[in-house]
């Protein structure tokens, strides 16, 4: 046993150690380990690391001070895209992020080619890497707001809006075009949806709204979409209704119109006379069907009333249910209640020992509880069959 906690045994070895009886022979055990096989490659190896990984520019943000972050980067274009990188692999990180990456910007961006520069790697991003619109639309709402440079030729926000009207001013061709013509155009469409709902503009009085120019632009990229009803093009619709349809409608409602009816008339048109797919088809459907159920929102009830059976027809619903000596039930919605329940109590009162949910308070061995029958009086066995059959009837029904 001295000897044992000397011998080292390599991990996963299939080796065998053989113990005899005891006594002075077990000092002179043999013990065979196999040889340690140790690996050349470095835990910091490419093949550790998922594809698409910037390895350099997590390291970086995780070991750096800020003040240190951007002072390795050349240029401005390398900074962004890093960080643009980095929100895409760890979205998590913009809340504790933005607010330094700011910053940093409002050191650098300095310039108009420099703020145009700025808004065209964000736009590139959030429309070519999936599910980075809905981050960069966030992105997009913060740096409006906090981005101190403001030339002539607009501040962010309008030089970004600038840059969506272009897409938006080629969507008849777009719809019309290729398939990657129109895989990069549905992209630009859900990014400006997202803009729509994250992008928040102040009014005249302070109050915070969104962009009335990105409501009229989703209308027309609706109808460009619907014009030329391929599948691809139908399914960017439904994708962009799901995601701002219910925001629309109240919008438009606002405003005394009915775009939003018209919109489904239009879905209803096409699942008659378009040659789209059958799944295509069930999908608008079942967006028609979306739009039916208030685009599956549930409002809050009424301000709260006293119940009484006369405003609230489900007064008696919960009400609990009581059985006659004849084992006939009732409850506080029988006409009788009070003379059936007179009547109940006072058969209650036969029973002194038990509390009201049925407790035996008598205690053991009671002579009188012991030599009842556990066996059900023939009327009241009847009764109860009735009742349970009325009762899955019911429940059919």
């Amino acid at each position: 046993s001295e000897h044992l906690p000397q011998i080292g045994i390599a991990s996963g070895s299939q080796s065998k150690v053989s113990v005899f009886d005891s006594g002075p022979e077990m000092a002179e055990s043999q013990v065979t380990v196999a040889p340690v096989i140790t690996s050349k490659l470095s835990v910091k190896a490419p093949e550790f690391y998922p594809a698409g990984y910037s390895q350099s520019f997590n390291q970086s943000f995780a070991d750096s001070s800020f003040e240190d972050r951007y002072d390795s980067y050349l240029t401005l274009a390398e900074y962004v895209q890093d960080f643009l990188n980095h929100l895409t692999e760890q979205p998590g990180c913009f809340e504790t992020e933005v607010e330094q990456f700011a910053e940093t910007l409002n050191g650098w961006v300095t310039a108009d080619e420099a703020l145009q520069e700025l808004v065209e790697l964000i736009y590139q991003q959030a429309t070519s890497v999936p599910n980075f619109s809905y981050i960069g639309a966030r992105l997009c709402n913060y740096l409006s707001h906090h981005l101190t440079i403001s030339p002539q030729s607009g501040n962010f926000r309008q030089l970004l809006l600038q840059r969506c009207r272009t897409e938006y001013e080629n969507r008849d061709e777009a719809t019309r075009g290729d398939e990657i013509t129109r895989k990069q155009f549905h992209a630009f469409v859900l990014f400006l949806a997202e803009l729509y709902l994250n992008l928040e503009i102040k009014g005249t009085k302070g109050q915070v709204m969104r962009a009335e120019i990105l409501q009229e632009g989703l209308r027309e990229l609706l109808n460009a979409l619907f014009s030329n009803p391929v599948d691809s093009n139908l399914i960017c619709a439904v994708k962009l209704l799901k995601l701002t349809g219910s925001v629309l409608e109240d919008a438009w409602k606002e405003k005394g119109k009915n775009d939003m009816e018209e919109v489904i008339q239009r879905i209803e048109n096409v699942v008659l006379d378009a040659n789209c797919s059958r799944d295509v088809k069930h999908m608008l459907l079942k967006l028609v069907e979306l739009r039916s159920s208030n685009w599956g929102r549930v409002h809050g009830t009424s301000p709260h009333t006293e119940a009484t059976p006369e405003n609230d027809p489900n007064y008696f619903m919960n009400e609990p249910t009581f059985y006659t000596s004849d084992g006939v039930p009732f409850t506080a919605a029988d006409p009788d209640y009070q003379e059936k329940y007179q009547e109940l109590l006072e058969r209650e009162d036969l029973f002194p020992e038990y509390e009201e949910n049925g407790t035996d308070l008598s205690g053991p061995g009671d002579q009188y509880f012991d030599d009842i029958d556990d066996e059900m009086d023939p009327e009241i066995e009847e009764a109860y069959e009735k009742f349970c059959l009325e009762s899955e009837h019911k429940r059919k029904q």
